[in-house]
């Protein structure tokens, strides 16, 4: 079995280290990673520049784009053979509700998908340094799972996992995203030279958490497994669109 790992939070991220060890023993474990943290960078590709494309001592390829740019480029010429499955993270801090549109973890996750691949993005909701380790372990049972059972198609997971001892888990839950209330407001601040800069404000807290969404499985000590879809169209409004443009 041949797995691709990448993230956005860089090569040389801890989430990205733990989960490359502990897939080792089930599988041939390549990494393609950003050469910095690229978090909320979605599903961007560098179309303006050229990519390289370098190796680390410990055997991790790392570039100078994007998680999207990462997964890419391993899929479509960087690697001699495809890969079974690709799999981000581990994040640092969630991936619940609106962050999947901005994250860069779920956009290399998504990359995957989208080249015909299943593919897994999975997230610590954490703050602190967090229990990896429970994260980890959640991975490889799921790549045990699509061992024994494969999906019959591609499909794409965004999975959240709390940041409990891995005994404190009580297993994992499908889920649909929940929702956020709106970003806070930007934080205006003042460099030492007087000029006005802006940091964008922290993610809105949970405002649909009710059962059967990501906030409230990992509320309750369940890792989330939401399978995601590419299809944006708003099917409930296309009538009315189309009555409009008449």
């Amino acid at each position: 079995m041949r797995i691709l790992l990448s993230n956005d939070d860089g090569y040389f991220a801890p989430g990205i280290a733990l989960l490359a060890e502990a897939l080792a023993p089930l599988a041939d474990v390549t990494v393609v990673a950003p050469e910095r943290d690229r978090s909320g960078s979605s599903n961007s590709l560098t179309l303006d520049r050229p990519l390289t494309v370098r190796r680390a001592q410990n055997g991790y390829y790392y570039v100078n784009g994007t998680p999207t740019d990462c997964v890419h480029l391993a899929v479509t010429g960087l690697l001699k053979q495809l890969p079974d499955i690709v799999i981000s993270g581990i994040n640092h801090g969630a991936n619940m509700g609106e962050d999947t549109i901005y994250s860069g973890t779920v956009a290399a996750a998504t990359e995957g998908f989208l080249l015909g691949i299943p593919s897994i993005a999975i997230s610590l909701v954490a703050q602190g340094d967090g229990h990896f380790s429970t994260a980890g372990r959640v991975a490889v049972g799921l790549v045990g799972r699509f061992r024994k059972r494969p999906f019959g198609e591609p499909v794409l997971l965004n999975v959240n996992v709390p940041d409990v001892e891995h005994g404190e888990l009580r297993g994992l839950r499908a889920t649909r995203l929940g929702k956020r209330h709106k970003a806070e407001p930007v934080v205006k601040s003042t460099t030492p030279r007087g000029e006005t800069v802006y940091w964008v404000g922290a993610a809105g807290g949970a405002q649909d958490a009710g059962e059967g969404t990501d906030f409230h499985a990992v509320a309750q000590n369940w890792a989330s497994v939401t399978p995601l879809q590419m299809d944006l169209t708003r099917y409930s409004q296309h009538a009315a669109v189309s009555e409009w443009l008449r």
